[in-house]
């Protein structure tokens, strides 16, 4: 008996001493766990896991188990420091579920590979730091989602391209470092509205135009050092504590011109007032000066005095005659537009400071300055009235220039063999390079160009070399002499989506559910970008599955965008090809009219091949089932129908849940009403719920198996 109650007691005091264990690890509390499944990602994505001592690949607690470089708020991680550890590899793909982290520092490593930065950031940092390591690719636009982002350093990096106008709602950022890359073009006009940047280092570049657009920030330590930039030193950065400005192309003449930007603030000009009376009462030094400020004013009243006058003798001059619009109806349109136009100039000449400007609303954002001749690329109607005009590509062209001789050279002559791919504007053929890059050129058809001339062809080409999204497909170089004209883009070996869909030989892949809901995401990503991010918006106008291009990781890039001048709406859209090929919204069809909505459509389309692995209209089948959308449509609130919708390449191997908010989501999409339709960026907040949902169910379920 003695020996059973003594057996008891051991028990209870081993149950004690598993509770207060238990309550001990309480105390530590289980991090979160978005956060814990973006570190278990992290971790498999880098290649020095030896150094990261307590991270695991699967679970884990980060916060109570003390993971090295990671620190918490409660349950939340809210920083991961893993600066100088000599890692390797790519940082993961989640990061946006991490919405705690306000620091995300993996500096001095060997990070990245010749890979991007990936897209999905943490949305909420104050410091980023990626300096230091082997990035490529361009600037993610998804740090322009960062309002509270104060530390930015991507320095010592292979980045690449021009800055995209990201930088409008920065207004929080203190330091900025893109020095030691390879990022060119000029800067965006939005660099205007870091209004507490204090620090900038944009050296060892290849930057180039002028820096005027740094002239009103409170910057106290500038380094522009060896790019390309031309022009003239303003005088406000001239004030600058620290200031570096070696190894670029500064202009040699004495005169420095005002900047285009704003004046300086009304509160510099009292101490110049002050020093120039002083100087003039001291000696004659200060009388010339004072005599050439006075020329100057005069010099700027007389002008105002002039155009004033000019205005109101053409006033005068038109009342009087008062033509009719019967007359002369378009001169009269023409002639209102200018007087409009000057009216606003002298305006400006009169009240412009920089007090008054900063009043003024922000421009929207825009891909390339100035945004006026973008409108005028895209906007065919803003040329209806102007016929003897001859327009002028003011825009940088931000991309290589090839001759006819290196492209038939890199296709063997455009051989049949190197044929990969047709499309409405001309033929895309795989071009092998002699230093061994493999590029696409799409040689484009003279009758796409049949109403445009060699101008018109730089233009577009100026228009779409602005344009950078990692899932677009990049624009590489042009090609425009004895009568041709050539795109050269970026090479995807996996080849367009339709193909990996559609195509039934050995070699096409069967796409697993994951992988066509990060295609639909990836793919609607870009075209918010072109819908939403672009300043004016663009519309595709030719979107489709062929249309959608893959990389090795099968990632998507949308292809044949910014073709929108070459694509008359009634004409190309009423085509019996087009009307055959199931991407026809039902607007289109009617009034020849296509819009952004339009593209929502049939990016709703591109959905419905991803869950049917079907093709938008297939000639094969009965006349009620041809066309994809019109089958499918009465089922996709169906549960049982659903399922036998799906892809039988997919196997039944899809969550329920997910394929059921993947139909809601194209049953948005495809209303026949465009008023209706969402626009892409509420499409891609949708996808994204959904792909947080699958990994929060998937951590679920690998939770109970572990149990």
């Amino acid at each position: 008996m003695a020996k059973g109650r003594g057996r008891e007691v051991v028990t209870i005091w081993a149950l004690l001493v598993g509770i207060l264990v238990g309550n001990q690890a309480g105390v530590c509390g289980t991090t979160n766990q978005n956060d814990v499944s973006s570190l278990n990602v992290i971790y498999v994505s880098l290649n020095s896991s030896s150094v990261l001592t307590n991270w695991v690949a699967n679970g884990g607690d980060p916060c109570g188990q003390s993971w090295r470089g990671i620190e918490c708020t409660g349950s939340a991680v809210t920083a991961i420091k893993l600066s100088n550890l000599g890692l390797s590899g790519t940082i993961g793909y989640n990061l946006q579920t991490m919405t705690s982290l306000t620091i995300f520092d993996v500096s001095d490593n060997n990070i990245g590979s010749g890979n991007q930065i990936p897209y999905n950031l943490p949305p909420n940092l104050l410091t980023l730091n990626l300096g230091g390591n082997q990035f490529s690719g361009s600037v993610p636009y998804s740090i322009s989602k960062m309002v509270a982002l104060k530390n930015l350093n991507l320095a010592h990096n292979q980045l690449q391209g021009n800055l995209t106008d990201m930088f409008g709602g920065l207004g929080n950022l203190t330091t900025m470092d893109l020095s030691v890359n390879q990022l060119t073009g000029d800067l965006p006009e939005s660099f205007s509205n870091l209004s507490s940047l204090a620090t900038l280092n944009l050296e060892n570049n290849q930057f180039t135009g002028s820096i005027d657009v740094l002239v009103n920030l409170p910057l106290q330590n500038l380094n522009v050092a060896n790019n390309r930039f031309t022009g003239w030193i303003p005088d406000q950065l001239k004030r600058i504590n620290s200031l570096q400005t070696d190894g670029n192309s500064w202009s040699s003449t004495p005169a420095s011109p005002p900047p285009p930007y704003h004046p300086p603030p009304s509160r510099q000009s009292n101490p110049d007032q002050h020093s120039g009376g002083s100087i003039n009462s001291s000696g004659s030094g200060g009388g010339n000066k004072s005599s050439i400020s006075a020329g100057a004013i005069v010099g700027i009243v007389a002008s105002v005095l002039v155009i004033a006058g000019i205005l109101a003798f053409f006033l005068v001059t038109w009342k009087s005659h008062k033509p009719s619009r019967e007359q002369f109806p378009k001169n009269d349109q023409s002639f209102a537009t200018l007087l409009s136009d000057d009216a606003k100039e002298v305006k400006k000449i009169q009240t412009s400071s920089s007090s008054e400007a900063r009043t003024l609303p922000p421009a929207p954002l825009s891909l390339k300055p100035p945004p006026i001749d973008r409108h005028k690329s895209f906007d065919k109607d803003d040329f209806s009235d102007k016929p003897n005009v001859k327009k002028v590509t003011s825009l940088a062209i931000k991309t290589a220039i090839y001759s006819v001789a290196d492209l038939q050279i890199a296709t063997d002559s455009f051989s049949i063999y190197n044929l990969v791919g047709e499309g409405s504007f001309g033929r895309v053929y795989k071009a092998q390079f002699g230093d061994g890059k493999v590029l696409a050129v799409k040689k484009i058809n003279s009758s796409a160009l049949l109403n445009q001339s060699s101008d018109d062809f730089i233009e577009l080409v100026s228009n779409i070399s602005h344009l950078h999204h990692p899932n677009l497909s990049e624009l590489v170089g042009y090609c425009s002499e004895h009568g041709q004209h050539l795109l050269v883009y970026e090479f995807y070996k996996n080849g367009s989506l339709h193909d990996l869909l559609h195509l039934s030989d050995e070699n096409s892949k069967s796409l697993s559910w994951n992988t066509r809901v990060k295609v639909a995401l990836g793919t609607a990503r870009g075209l918010e970008y072109l819908h939403e991010v672009c300043s004016p918006s663009l519309v595709h106008k030719n979107f489709k599955s062929s249309n959608i291009l893959l990389d090795m990781e099968l990632n998507p890039h949308l292809s044949d965008y910014g073709f929108e001048s070459l694509i008359p709406d009634a004409e190309f859209q009423a085509s019996e090809e087009n009307m055959a090929s199931g991407y026809n919204p039902p607007e289109v069809a009617m009034s020849g009219q296509y819009t952004l909505k339009s593209d929502v459509y049939n990016f709703g389309v591109v959905m419905l091949e991803l869950l049917t692995g079907r093709k938008p209209f297939d000639s094969s089948r009965t006349r009620a089932d041809q066309s994809l959308v019109r089958w499918a449509t009465p089922q996709l609130h169906d549960i049982d129908a659903l399922d036998s919708m799906v892809d039988p390449g997919l196997k039944g191997l899809y969550p329920a849940k997910s394929l059921s908010r993947f139909a809601d989501v194209i049953a948005l999409c495809v209303q026949p009403e465009p008023e209706f339709r969402p626009p892409m960026s509420e499409v891609v907040q949708a996808l994204v719920r959904l792909v947080q949902r699958a990994n929060s169910s998937k951590r679920m379920d690998e939770q109970e198996d572990y149990v």
